[in-house]
């Protein structure tokens, strides 16, 4: 850098030197007045730092905090003021909103439920295990001992399609990875930043039981900040055209049905919308089941996967129908966690895919 960009911090501040300093030496000089010396600056340096420390032990003996006096904002003023600001682009306020949104969600919100998990037997042959996996069409699978709630690990697709040529492994159990372990409780931003932290992209969603309640990927926590990401290996995923859709998945959570269709359920001891029907109907939902929503919807289910609710039907009530009765009005009642739906083939327990296959 040259004489006229350099920068000199002294006990009075920071000022340029080069002409601007020599300009402000000459105003000294006129005035009788000489820059202040290296002690004097140390002295002055001494002195602030003394008293920042002496005005910080006074106010915390006076049990006050020594932020007190600073102005606090709420989430609601900051939202406003992330939308009234013209230097951030309609895409940066966006992601702006959408991680205010996030921090506080939790990842039970987002994970995928354990009946909807690909699980693998540790004592599934190497060879068995990659003929069922080859139609899962993910990358990762958790690895049990007979139980779902007996997660020892994981295994990538990778360790069982690229293996040696000589390979003394019999069992998927011979492969399994250590897997991360998080409670449903846990905040999505905190979630994401840990498994970044770490290099984990499975995590093994924990009840306050103990048990599994599910799983969670690291793709989900990112997509729940960016929007969703979809590749050749992702079912068609159901347009969002600005048009209220008339059906939507069971899985839908709670915060995504509200964006998609503008009706707002109320919360409860539920995560999805199968779970809110369920808990209106006080029983196992059967196809044609409906309620009513505020007087002015119904939701009715219309197929099911095993006991789960798989598709739900959104229509106004001025269509109301004669047929199956509407039920009122309730609080809803809490519903105990269903067991994992299992089809058993050589020790592999199979269900509805979770995790991605890596792209080519």
């Amino acid at each position: 850098m040259d004489g006229g960009d350099r920068q000199t911090v002294t006990g009075g501040g920071r000022h340029s030197e080069g002409r601007h300093g020599n300009r402000s030496a000459e105003r000294w000089h006129g005035e009788g007045w000489h820059p202040p010396g290296p002690i004097r600056q140390g002295l002055a340096r001494l002195l602030v730092r003394g008293n920042d420390a002496a005005t910080r032990w006074v106010t915390r003996l006076l049990g006050e905090s020594p932020t007190a006096g600073r102005e606090r904002i709420s989430e609601a003023e900051l939202r406003d003021l992330v939308a009234a600001n013209t230097v951030l682009d309609r895409e940066e306020r966006r992601l702006i909103d959408e991680v205010l949104a996030a921090g506080g969600r939790h990842i039970r919100e987002l994970m995928v439920p354990r009946t909807e998990v690909v699980y693998l037997d540790l004592r599934l042959s190497v060879a068995r295990a990659v003929r069922l996996v080859r139609s899962a069409g993910h990358s990762r699978f958790p690895v049990i001992d007979g139980s779902p709630d007996e997660i020892i690990g994981f295994v990538h697709l990778r360790d069982l399609l690229i293996r040696p040529d000589v390979d003394d492994v019999q069992t998927v159990g011979e492969l399994a990875r250590e897997v991360k372990r998080l409670p449903g409780s846990k905040h999505v931003l905190a979630a994401l930043s840990e498994m970044r932290r770490e290099g984990q992209h499975l995590a093994v969603v924990v009840d306050e039981y103990g048990g599994t309640a599910g799983i969670v990927t690291l793709e989900d926590l990112i997509e729940e900040l960016v929007g969703e990401i979809h590749d050749e290996y992702d079912a068609v995923p159901e347009p969002e055209d600005g048009i209220r859709p008339s059906e939507v998945d069971g899985l839908l959570n709670l915060t995504d049905f509200a964006e998609r269709t503008g009706v707002d359920l109320p919360h409860g001891p539920y995560e999805t919308v199968g779970g809110y029907l369920m808990a209106r109907l006080g029983k196992l939902p059967a196809v044609g089941d409906e309620v009513a929503v505020g007087g002015e919807w119904r939701l009715s289910v219309l197929s099911l996967d095993g006991r789960r609710v798989a598709r739900v039907g959104l229509t106004p009530m001025v269509s109301v129908s004669a047929g199956a009765p509407l039920h009122e009005e309730i609080p809803a009642p809490a519903i105990p966690a269903p067991e994992a739906t299992v089809l058993e083939e050589t020790g592999a327990q199979l269900l509805v895919p979770a995790t991605r296959q890596p792209t080519a």
